[in-house]
């Protein structure tokens, strides 16, 4: 706890950096999000993606994003509802796929193939978006009624601001790499939240713990003999976890590789806000003794003169 303003410094301004690139760049989102098309084609060479998309801009579409999916060959292209003409969305709102493919694939050649092509409406992204804020915001309301039942409001404070800092944080990574943000990225900040608060609670129960057995010891001297009790368990817990995100992270394939970078950072960031964040923050709002063990009241008909 000596270091606790340090670190605390170094939080702050990477929390501030993570805000910036989210106002300044924003989030990479997903169709599912922001409606649209997403294709995928396959090419017999490594494609050209400026190329494609220059031939996009030609035709009028005014800012498609392309990029490699997977392999240089494999080429993912995604379309903004607006950009879509009214050939290409039928009266019953569904997607006329021969269209969109002669649209996209009009400098294809022969030496393109088409896997895949997936139509998300705006009011479907839309209620996506505002549900998985919806998610957010329970999460985050039962943590803090967890936290205040089982320790103390100072515990519940100080554990919403350091798990929300690993949230931010992780947005600011996708914001600033412009990675792409999807409902299973989404999915990933929701386990983080919970990943996160486990540890939490585990160094609040050392805490306690503590408090019970020795009151010779000052609040950072415990908060320190908590963290020392607790590190064993957290190197061997977020190791193994940490290993099975790589997996998928190395092995999953496109589909899952978003959703293990989200986790990474999440674990990564997890373990420096639950010691180095929580912590602090708890002893600055004025944590004492009598918070946690409650002095035990003598009757008076039984004291002795």
């Amino acid at each position: 706890m000596r270091h606790a303003k340090v670190f605390n410094v170094i939080s702050f301004i990477t929390f501030a950096a993570a805000v910036f690139f989210l106002l300044h760049r924003g989030l990479n989102l997903s169709v599912e999000f922001t409606g649209g098309v997403l294709v995928e084609a396959r090419y017999s060479q490594a494609a050209d993606l400026e190329k494609i998309r220059n031939s996009l801009v030609n035709i009028g579409i005014a800012e498609p994003q392309v990029q490699n999916f997977g392999t240089s060959r494999d080429v993912l292209i995604r379309l903004a509802v607006k950009d879509l003409q009214n050939g290409e969305i039928g009266s019953n709102g569904k997607l006329n796929n021969d269209a969109v493919t002669s649209k996209v694939l009009v400098n294809g050649g022969p030496d393109v193939k088409l896997m895949r092509v997936e139509f998300v409406g705006p009011q479907v992204g839309r209620e996506l978006a505002e549900n998985g804020v919806i998610a957010l915001m329970i999460v985050i309301i039962g943590i803090m009624i967890y936290l205040a039942l089982r320790f103390e409001w100072k515990f519940a404070v100080s554990a919403i601001i350091a798990n929300l800092h690993d949230v931010v944080i992780i947005l600011g990574f996708f914001a600033l790499f412009q990675w792409e943000f999807s409902l299973s990225v989404l999915a990933a900040v929701l386990a983080v939240l919970g990943y996160s608060v486990n540890e939490s609670v585990v160094v609040f129960d050392r805490i306690r713990e503590t408090f019970k057995k020795s009151r010779r010891m000052s609040v950072p001297e415990t908060i320190d003999n908590a963290i020392t009790r607790t590190i064993s368990r957290t190197i061997i817990t977020h190791g193994s976890t940490q290993i099975m995100v790589c997996s998928m992270l190395f092995f999953g394939g496109p589909t899952l590789h978003y959703f293990a970078v989200a986790l990474t950072i999440g674990i990564c960031f997890g373990i420096y806000s639950s010691v180095l964040v929580a912590s602090p923050l708890v002893m600055w709002l004025g944590l004492s003794r009598e918070d946690l063990v409650k002095p035990v009241k003598k009757d008076k008909e039984f004291e002795t003169p």
